[in-house]
């Protein structure tokens, strides 16, 4: 009778906490919650050209296990476009990635890179960006199949703010926060050309 009880009560805890986790937390957002917001998110406008990103990297416990610097770079050709990636991690490391875009019907659009399993899926909303994909970390760092869910929100003067969850059986394993603006370097650079 005692076990019945505990039982009946930790599945309650976890009921509790788990309608806790999806209806008042960062998953709980839908890309409708954003529809009426400003600026216009374009995809092929501010995932275009030279991109500088900086970011932070949280683990599970929610301290910071590694920051980067990344130097990105859209292009676009009609509904398809890529989007290179040249990451450099406080830890040393250096990363390379490309995205392939293609936007779809409505506000959709598809992506794959190399380290993505199947295809991520995404919608624009307003200022808001939301992807959803399962992404294969590198050997070195466990070779995991993780779930992400990835929000863009792009502020009034420009700047891209970027927050992912990353989750394995459901459990968050880490969180990615950066921001990404055109790269102030190439700006200066395609300026000193003219």
């Amino acid at each position: 009778m005692k076990m019945t009880i505990l039982l009946i009560i930790v599945v309650g805890v976890f009921t509790i906490m788990s309608a806790r986790s999806l209806l008042l937390s960062f998953r709980a957002q839908r890309p409708a919650d954003y529809a009426a917001t400003t600026p216009a998110f374009d995809l092929k406008k501010h995932l275009g050209g030279p991109i500088l990103s900086e970011g932070l990297i949280y683990g599970p416990n929610g301290r910071m296990t590694n920051s980067f610097v990344a130097q990105m770079h859209g292009e676009w050709e009609g509904n398809t476009g890529t989007l290179s990636e040249d990451f450099t991690y406080s830890n040393g490391k250096r990363m390379q990635r490309k995205w392939f875009l293609t936007l779809g019907p409505g506000n959709a659009f598809t992506a794959t890179a190399d380290d993505i399993e199947g295809m991520a899926t995404g919608e624009i909303s307003g200022s808001t960006v939301m992807m959803r994909y399962r992404i294969r970390l590198p050997e070195d760092a466990g070779g995991h199949v993780l779930n992400v869910t990835d929000w863009l929100y792009l502020t009034e003067g420009g700047v891209i703010m970027n927050r992912s969850e990353m989750r394995k059986f459901g459990i968050k394993v880490a969180e990615l926060i950066a921001t990404m603006r055109p790269d102030p370097a190439e700006a200066q650079q395609s300026i000193a050309a003219q």
